[in-house]
Order: structure tokens, then C-alpha cells, then sequence
């Protein structure tokens, strides 16, 4: 037996309900600075009436439930109760559009959806039952999720769950074309809780204050999961805040968080620093921050940062900074406890040590990796080979045995037979005192076949010339990587988690 065994969501909460039934799971704020507690005994009563009320409305074991919520009490309790009855929980981003939700309801095939009155025009005319969370009118009373839940008595029926059920299907963002649906297993969550929590040193102590959208793999499997898992709180809130993380930090009294890059930054620009007396101790990100900037960001907050790297088909991050030893947080860290990772070409050989080549991670789906892209047999087969998950990331590993993230395969750009890092040339261009930021695509061009356009966003009250940043890559860049043109702009269009969608960019430039 490994880790795993048999334990399902259902399980791990039963066994904080026995270990810890009045310590409290879970803290959250709402836009509007009203908060909600919960213990892990009123949390675990409210997912079982809402069983209740999903089974008499005729949910079964598979079903699938989207949620179309923002981050809330109601989010956390539909995400257990949809799971721990055997259904398997669809969430999406309520920032979506139409469109793209009809396609995600027809897609995951979902039975119903929960979602708040503001959005119900999105879903009355698909056929699917609907449930209101967050509603005080009468019109929809017999949809409403809290008022269901108070004429409900809690579930009471045998569960037939295991391990390797679904849960959930996490959709990833499309850029250039539909989202693909990971598939998540109870076991995935299990692992999730087990592996975060040893290798960030997790104890019932702990408070994850989690600020980044509960429908992304992040705060559920980085935050949630492992606290679950310890007996720890969770806190969390509708919305990312700059300005306010530390004071919410403060107020939750939190002792990890999880944040990306782009939160980091705006943070930086915008944020409290040090102005709160907060019990933050360390912070995990993802790439794409500056030494510079890493270094003003912990002097100010007094808070350790600790890269790492993971997707939402690696369920944990394979690669992270060691807790106890050498962080360099300008790479992405070291294998983690138990994974495998390697750097191949396109052949799929091991590329040497100091060349780039993509991460493939090695684990078993549905346990240790997703189980696979819901109804996409083609996008499972590219990505899972002979019990390998190809990221479609590159790297490479340093001397020193640590490996620094390079780029996006798809947004390496091929010049001259030259082929180019975005994220080397970005890097070099953040260096400039003026710039806040910046993303570099390929374009077409006459001449070039494929030109380099920067996208520049500077620093408040900063002023640039398109040939004051040119100037600057020359000498720290090779001639074929410096930019070709240089745009300035006052906001990149980025993923609900801050990722910049550079397809929109090119998009962008097509249309000028």
C-alpha cells in the first residue's frame, strides 16, 4: 500500500472532524470585508446537508456539478459535498464568458450548476438544473444553496468511494484553443495533502491565507489539501488584493501563502510592504520575478519566498526550493520527495547538463499525476508516454544540480535557426530601473520571416523611448535576441491566476 491507500476527501475530513471538531478549518472574506468561520464540525455538518440536498435532487455517483463561484464559504462546501458523495466537481472562472461557459457545460456534460444570481443569464438556456449561492431575493428561493441546506437533515446513506474516483475536472486555460479538462482523482487530493504538507513542513499551527482563485489547482492543492491534511486553517478571500494582503495576512493571522508572479509584482507596486504585523514566514511562487525584484519584495515584507514549479497535471510541484536547504529562488528548485524529473529533446533523449530540454515528470496517473484530459484521448497520449507527463515546459540544470525554468516550448521562438528563450530577453528587459514589466513574442515580419516585439509596461511616472530600450539590450543580449520593435502598454491580458496571455498579444499586434 502506498500513501494514498484507500483515503478519499470524505475520509480526510472525517478524520479532523474526530482529531479536531472544534478547531477551525476555515476563514473567509467577502468583497465586502464580512467574514465567515467555520469549524471543521460546522464545515463537515453543512457539506452533508448539502449531500443531501444534491441527492434529492437527483445527483448520483459521476455526475458532474460546475461551480461558477467566486471564492466564498459555498465554494468550499460544494467543492466537498459535490466529491464526497461520488459526484465530481467542474469549477470554473466566473470572469468567463458565455460562450466559453457553454462549452464547458457541454463538455463536462454537467447535470447542474451553482453559481450566483448575477451570472444565472449565462446558463438559463442550457439544459441543467440550477443552484444559487449567495441570493437574497425570493424569486429563485427554492434555488437557493443556503436556504436548501437549512431545510435539509445531513446525509446519512453509505458511500460507495474510493481512492481512485474522480473528483474533479479542472479545466486549463485556453489560449489558442479550448481548454483542456484535467482530470482529478480523490487520490490526487489525498496526494496533494500528503506530499505539500511534509515537504513545506505543515503542522495543525499553520494558517494558508490564499488569495489567488479557489478554481485553479493552486489554492486546492498547495494550501487547502495540505492543511486538511494536518488539522491546519485555511483562510481565504473573494478577491486578490495588493494593497491589502499583508493587513489581510495580519488579519487572518496567516503563516503561509501561495502567490504567482504577477501577484508578486503587483504587490511591489502597489502594496503595504512591511506596514502590518503579520506571522507571514514563507511565501511559495512560481517563476518569471527578478532577483531584484525578490530581493526588495523580502527586505520589505520580511517574508521568505521559495520558488517552485508544478502544474495542474503534477497535482505537487516535482520541483521545489528545499525548506532546509540552499534556496536559489532564481531557479525552480530541486526534484521534490519522491518524483523524477528529467530534460529531454524533441527525440526524447536527456539533453547535458547546461542545455535546455523539456521537464517530463515521472509518477503514476491518477495517483501521483493526473489520470489524464477528460474525453480527449489524443491531448492524454501526447501528454502521459510510458508513465512520464510531458509539461511542454523547458529548463535546464544548472552545475549546481538545480534547475532553472527557460520558457513555454510554445513560446520559444525559432529565428535564423536560432531558437529563442521570450523569458531571457523578458528577464534582461526587467532589469531596466523603468520597467515594470514586460512580454516578448514572435510576429510576423517581411523581411525576417519572424521579428521580436516587446510589450513594455513601465514603472509609475517612468518615461522610455522605443530606442532607450533597445539600447539597454544591447550589450547584456546576442544582436538576433534584441527586440525589433517595442511597444508601450499600461496592462498585459493575463489568465484569472496573472499569467500573461501572450496569444492575445499577437493577437494585438495583428490588429494595429
Amino acid at each position: 500500500m502506498d500513501i494514498i491507500g484507500n483515503k478519499t476527501l470524505n475520509s480526510l475530513l472525517e478524520q479532523q472532524l474526530q482529531q479536531n471538531p472544534n478547531k477551525t478549518f476555515l476563514k473567509v472574506e467577502s468583497d465586502d470585508r464580512t467574514i465567515e468561520t467555520a469549524t471543521y464540525k460546522q464545515f463537515a455538518e453543512k457539506v452533508r446537508k448539502l449531500m443531501t440536498v444534491l441527492d434529492e435532487m437527483g445527483i448520483k455517483k459521476g455526475d458532474k456539478v460546475l461551480l461558477h463561484l467566486p471564492n466564498s464559504m459555498n465554494f468550499m462546501i460544494s467543492w466537498f459535498a459535490i466529491s464526497g458523495m461520488g459526484a465530481v466537481m467542474v469549477p470554473t472562472n466566473i470572469l468567463s464568458a458565455k460562450a466559453e461557459m457553454d462549452f464547458l457545460v457541454t463538455h463536462s456534460k454537467a447535470k447542474m450548476v451553482v453559481t450566483e444570481e448575477e451570472y444565472i443569464e449565462k446558463f438559463t438556456d442550457l439544459n441543467v438544473e440550477i443552484l444559487l449561492s449567495r441570493y437574497k431575493g425570493t424569486k429563485h428561493q427554492d434555488k437557493h444553496l443556503d436556504h436548501l441546506m437549512n431545510l435539509a437533515s445531513p446525509y446519512s446513506r453509505p458511500l460507495d468511494i474510493n481512492s481512485d474516483d474522480l473528483a474533479a475536472i479542472l479545466y486549463t486555460s485556453g489560449t489558442t484553443s479550448n481548454p483542456k479538462g484535467v482530470m482529478i482523482t480523490h487520490a490526487n487530493y489525498v496526494y496533494a495533502g500528503e506530499y505539500m504538507s511534509r515537504m513545506l513542513k505543515m503542522t495543525e499551527q499553520d494558517c494558508g491565507l490564499v488569495v489567488l482563485p479557489m478554481f485553479h489547482g493552486n489554492g486546492q492543492y498547495y494550501l487547502t489539501m495540505p492543511l486538511l491534511t494536518v488539522g491546519g486553517t485555511v483562510a481565504i478571500t473573494e478577491k486578490f488584493s495588493a494593497s491589502r494582503y499583508f493587513e489581510q495576512a495580519a488579519l487572518f493571522e496567516a503563516t503561509i501563502g501561495s502567490l504567482f508572479a504577477a501577484p508578486i509584482k503587483m504587490i511591489l507596486r502597489r502594496g503595504s510592504g512591511n506596514t502590518c504585523d503579520h506571522q507571514l514566514k514563507k511565501i511559495i511562487f512560481a517563476q518569471s520575478v527578478t532577483k531584484e525584484q525578490l530581493v526588495e519584495f523580502e527586505q520589505t515584507s520580511h517574508v521568505e519566498l521559495s520558488q517552485i514549479y508544478g502544474m495542474t497535471e503534477t497535482i505537487g510541484t516535482p520541483l521545489m526550493n528545499p525548506i532546509d536547504g540552499i534556496c536559489k529562488n532564481m531557479s525552480i528548485g530541486q526534484p521534490g520527495l519522491g518524483y523524477e524529473v528529467r530534460l529531454v529533446n524533441e527525440h526524447g533523449n536527456d539533453v547535458a547538463t547546461g542545455d535546455a530540454g523539456q521537464i517530463i515528470v515521472k509518477g503514476e496517473p491518477g495517483r501521483t499525476l493526473m489520470l489524464g484530459y477528460y474525453d480527449d484521448e489524443e491531448a492524454t497520449k501526447k501528454a502521459l508516454q510510458d508513465g512520464w507527463l510531458y509539461t511542454g515546459d523547458n529548463a535546464r540544470v544548472g552545475d549546481d544540480g538545480y534547475f532553472y525554468f527557460v520558457d513555454r516550448l510554445k513560446d520559444m521562438v525559432k529565428r535564423a535557426g536560432e531558437n529563442i528563450a521570450t523569458s531571457e530577453i523578458e528577464t534582461v528587459l526587467n532589469q531596466h530601473p523603468q520597467i515594470a514589466d514586460s512580454a516578448v513574442v514572435g510576429v510576423d515580419d517581411e523581411i525576417r520571416d519572424v521579428a521580436l516585439k516587446a510589450f513594455v509596461i513601465l514603472k509609475e511616472g517612468a518615461h522610455l523611448t522605443e530606442k532607450e530600450v533597445i539600447s539597454h539590450c544591447q550589450g547584456l543580449l546576442a544582436k538576433f535576441k534584441i527586440p525589433e520593435y517595442i511597444e508601450f502598454i499600461d496592462e498585459f491580458p493575463r489568465t484569472s491566476v496573472g499569467k500573461i496571455q501572450k496569444a492575445k498579444l499577437r493577437d494585438l499586434n495583428k490588429k494595429v
